[in-house]
């Protein structure tokens, strides 16, 4: 079994679009993927950097295992270390109880409650890490 990272944005967009996450495509987006035996298994795209933050936007194939050390730490190496930021930021629907908890699991933290702002008309929970906080440089 062959597991490695790729860094092709289109099939990486592509991947995250057919999983339901809402991203518009815009420049300076950067993808990271987790490829295993040829199959795209988990991704993660970055837009709006700032200069002090960027935004994360991640999914994963459901049973494959994807949330592995290879892709955490390219996570956030390319933030923190690459970039330079001092935070990543990422928005979930309150209802969206797996990715919240992956979320919490991996050190994010909640930081503001969009109220309404969800399109099922519930919550959006905006999360943050701080570069200090991060386990995985």
């Amino acid at each position: 079994m062959s597991t490695n990272l790729t860094f092709d944005d289109e099939l990486i967009y592509r991947f995250l679009i057919d999983r339901g996450v809402e991203l518009m495509r815009s420049a300076g987006q950067q993808g990271i993927g987790l490829e295993r035996d040829g199959e795209l298994i988990g991704a993660i795209m970055y837009e709006n950097f700032s200069g002090t933050n960027v935004w994360m936007h991640v999914a994963g194939v459901a049973g494959k295992q994807w949330i592995n050390r290879l892709l955490l730490k390219a996570a956030f190496k390319y933030p923190f270390v690459q970039l330079g930021c001092n935070r990543v930021s990422g928005w979930v629907d309150a209802s969206n109880l797996k990715a919240r908890r992956l979320d919490e699991h991996l050190g994010l933290k909640q930081e503001a409650i969009l109220e309404g702002a969800a399109k099922d008309g519930g919550d959006v929970i905006i999360y943050r890490m701080k570069k200090e906080e991060c386990r995985f440089l």
